[in-house]
């Protein structure tokens, strides 16, 4: 149990967080924790340790175990509207569904007859499609994937159909795309462009766009600049406010893209998601960490 350090940088964000709970560490023994996706109807969470490659368990009952050991370098995951996990694997640079007799299918894996960078983030929208972002980072080096070369000529956003399965490609104007997640009303879709992991000077924000049809992008906006650190997964709840990862712990944007406050954290934070059976519980990976505290907000409604 850790005493959570909250900073109130704007008076709304203290109707979102419960000041007297815990920040509670619910497992430490990762390399690099990333991809949390809880399971509703199962009572548990699923998330990814991407250099052990594994995809661990918790129930409140059970504690931790592997869902998943060889998880081809396993980074983001969600689940479909069926309920079934997907899942952005680094390795085989492709990102894949787990059915429920828990064989594999290959959702993408690549576009216009070249592989994939390294799928890193996944989500669902209403009408079943799959968007994901392909940066490089998994091809960077052999520790959270195989090093190799770059076959597409930039790092984009794609779409996958949820009827023809046809992958389209969305954007491809980020410099190193991350996470990703929509608007309650799928309308908005707000990506992390990471770069300044590699270069200072590049991008460290989220892009707010404009959803059209369900299927294309339109207009573009910084939404927010994200200090210190980068934006790397992020979720969105049902007022609105987009909570994301930081290099200081989380962060909380109001739907106007105000900074209303910050959960401080000991580790530097990867992804977050909601969870709970009210969704009012944010599960938080960092580096070699799970952790969960509850807030005053539920999480926008996920498949």
């Amino acid at each position: 149990m850790f005493e959570p350090h909250y900073v109130y940088l704007d008076e709304r964000f203290r109707a979102l967080t419960l000041p007297n709970t815990q920040l509670e560490q619910l497992y430490n023994q990762c390399r690099w924790a990333e991809g949390p996706v809880w399971f509703n109807d199962g009572g548990y969470l699923l998330w990814s340790d991407i250099p052990n490659q594994r995809i661990l368990r918790w129930t409140p009952e059970q504690g931790v175990s592997v869902f998943r050991q060889d998880s081809n370098f396993a980074n983001g995951n969600t689940r479909d509207l069926q309920g079934r996990l997907v899942t952005c694997e680094h390795g085989p640079r492709r990102v894949t569904r787990t059915e429920p007799d828990g064989s594999i299918t290959v959702i993408a894996d690549r576009y216009q007859g070249k592989r994939l960078n390294s799928p890193n983030d996944v989500v669902v929208h209403r009408d079943g499609a799959i968007w994901f972002t392909d940066p490089t980072y998994g091809i960077l080096t052999d520790y959270e994937g195989f090093k190799a070369e770059q076959e597409q000529q930039s790092q984009n956003v794609y779409r996958v159909d949820p009827i023809s399965g046809e992958v389209q490609c969305v954007a491809d104007d980020f410099v190193q795309p991350n996470g990703l997640a929509f608007s309650a009303d799928g309308n908005t879709l707000y990506i992390a462009d990471s770069a300044r992991t590699h270069d200072l000077a590049a991008p460290h924000h989220i892009r707010a766009l404009e959803v059209i049809n369900h299927c294309r992008l339109g207009r573009s906006r910084v939404f927010a600049e994200i200090e210190p650190g980068i934006p790397d997964g992020l979720r969105v709840d049902v007022q609105g406010n987009v909570w994301t990862s930081a290099g200081d712990g989380i962060q909380c944007f109001a739907p106007d893209g105000t900074l209303l406050g910050k959960i401080l954290l000991p580790e530097k934070v990867a992804n977050l998601t909601f969870g709970g059976p009210r969704r009012n519980r944010l599960f938080i990976t960092a580096n070699t960490s799970l952790y969960m505290i509850h807030v005053a907000v539920a999480g926008a409604q996920m498949p």
